[in-house]
C-alpha cells in the first residue's frame, strides 16, 4: 500500500504548502479542516502520518490522545503544527512524535516531513533491501523503454531512480539481470511512492515462478554474505576507527534496512562544514550511531569528502570530523565519524543518549 496521511488544518496557505510537500514525497494526503470530522476519519481508517494543527490546543491534544488509544493509528507518526503560544511539552505528552513550527517554511517543512517519512518506511518495511547499482529499462503506459537505475531490491519490491514522471500507482514492467547472474528476470510491479529527486518505490505485483526462484536465491545469498561481513573480526584490532566502521554499516536512504541495529532514528539540527570552507550547510541528522550518522541535505557533498559536523542540543555541543561514505543526490549523505580518541567517542555517546531522551523537535 502507498503511504497515506491525514492533514487536519483549516489554514489554506499551510494546507497548500504541506500538501505539495507530502505529494512530492509520494505520500497521499487527505485534507480535513474540521477536527471532529477528522477524528471520525482517524477512528475508521489507518493513516501512516497525521499532521494536526494546534491552533485549538485543547481540541488538538484530545485528538492526539484519542489517536493513541485507537488501535488503527496507535503506531502512526503524529506531527503537530504548533505556534509560539502552544505548550509543546503537553502536546508531546499526549503522543506527538514531531513538532513543526509556524510560520510554515517550504524548505524546513520539506526536511522535517522527509525525516518523518524515512521513519515510516523503516517501520513498515519488513524484509531487508539489498543495495545494487544497475541500469535497467522499464515499460509502463505510454512508454515502452524508459531508462532507470536500480538502487535496491528484495523479494517484494525495489527502489529505482528515474528521470521519467511515472504516474502514481501505475503498473510498471521490468526485464533485467542481476549482478553475477545471467538469468533474465521478468516481472511487473506497482508504483507505491515517488519523490522530487527521482526516487521511485515499487511493490512487485506479478512475479513468474522462474523469476521468483532466481530473485530468492540472489537475495538470500547477499543477505548471508552481509551477515558474514558484520560478524567478521576487524583486520586491525588496535585501530579505533576500523573497529567502529566494522559494525557501522554506513547507509544511504536507499539502503536503510541494512543499518546496524544500534542506529537511532532522530531529528537533530546540525551544521556541516568542509574543512576548507567556513560557510555552514544547515541540515538535519536523521539517524546516529557510535560510528556515523545520516545527514539530510538536498546538496550532499561528493563521496570521500572530509567534513566537520556541529550538532547542538539544549545541554551539549558536539563538533566532530567525518568523511562522506555514501551519497543520495537530492536527499542526503552517510557520514562515517573519524573518532581519534576516547573523549570524542564519549561525546558521541552523550549525543546519542540525549537524542534518546529528548523529544524530536523539528521545523
Amino acid at each position: 500500500m502507498a503511504l497515506t496521511s491525514l492533514l487536519v488544518c483549516a489554514d489554506a496557505e499551510s494546507v497548500q504548502v504541506l500538501s505539495r510537500i507530502l505529494e512530492n514525497l509520494g505520500i497521499e494526503v487527505e485534507v480535513c479542516g474540521d477536527p471532529a470530522a477528522a477524528q471520525s476519519r482517524a477512528a475508521s481508517l489507518h493513516f501512516d502520518a497525521l499532521l494536526i494543527d494546534c491552533v485549538d490546543e485543547l481540541a488538538a491534544t484530545k485528538f492526539i490522545a484519542e489517536v493513541r488509544r485507537n488501535s488503527l493509528n496507535r503506531e502512526s507518526i503524529v506531527i503537530a503544527i504548533a505556534g509560539s503560544q502552544n505548550r509543546v511539552r503537553e502536546i508531546f505528552a499526549q503522543g506527538a512524535n514531531f513538532v513543526l513550527y509556524k510560520p510554515i517554511s517550504q524548505e524546513r517543512a520539506a526536511h522535517s516531513i522527509r525525516a518523518a517519512r524515512s521513519l515510516i518506511r523503516q517501520e513498515r518495511r519488513v524484509q531487508p533491501r539489498i543495495a545494487v547499482r544497475s541500469e535497467i529499462a522499464v515499460a509502463y503506459a505510454g512508454n515502452e523503454n524508459a531508462p532507470a537505475t536500480l538502487v535496491d531490491l528484495n523479494e517484494s519490491g525495489l527502489g529505482m531512480l528515474s528521470s521519467e514522471q511515472l504516474p502514481p500507482r501505475c503498473r510498471v514492467y521490468f526485464q533485467f539481470t542481476l549482478p553475477g547472474d545471467r538469468s533474465v528476470l521478468r516481472l511487473s510491479g506497482e508504483v507505491m511512492w515517488k519523490d522530487s529527486s527521482g526516487r521511485v518505490g515499487i511493490r512487485f505485483a506479478q512475479v513468474p515462478q522462474t523469476s521468483r526462484r532466481v530473485l530468492q536465491a540472489w537475495v538470500g545469498g547477499k543477505v548471508s554474505s552481509e551477515a558474514e561481513k558484520l560478524t567478521a573480526p576487524p583486520a586491525q584490532a588496535d585501530d579505533a576507527s576500523v573497529r567502529l566502521s566494522a559494525s557501522l554499516g554506513l547507509l544511504s536512504g536507499s539502503t536503510a534496512d541494512r543499518r546496524d541495529p544500534t542506529r537511532l532514528a532522530c531529528c537533530l539540527g546540525a551544521e556541516v562544514y568542509r574543512p576548507e570552507n567556513n560557510v555552514p550547510v544547515r541540515c538535519n541528522l536523521s539517524d546516529i550511531g557510535s560510528g556515523g550518522c545520516y545527514v539530510e541535505t538536498t546538496e550532499p557533498f561528493p563521496e570521500g569528502t572530509a567534513v566537520e559536523i556541529v550538532a547542538r542540543t539544549e545541554n551539549l555541543k558536539l563538533c566532530i570530523s567525518g568523511r562522506v561514505r555514501s551519497v543520495d543526490r537530492g536527499f542526503g549523505m552517510g557520514v562515517q565519524f573519524s573518532l581519534k580518541n576516547e573523549e570524542q567517542q564519549k561525546q558521541v555517546e552523550q549525543l546519542i543518549a540525549c537524542a534518546k531522551a529528548e523529544p524530536k523537535l523539528i521545523g
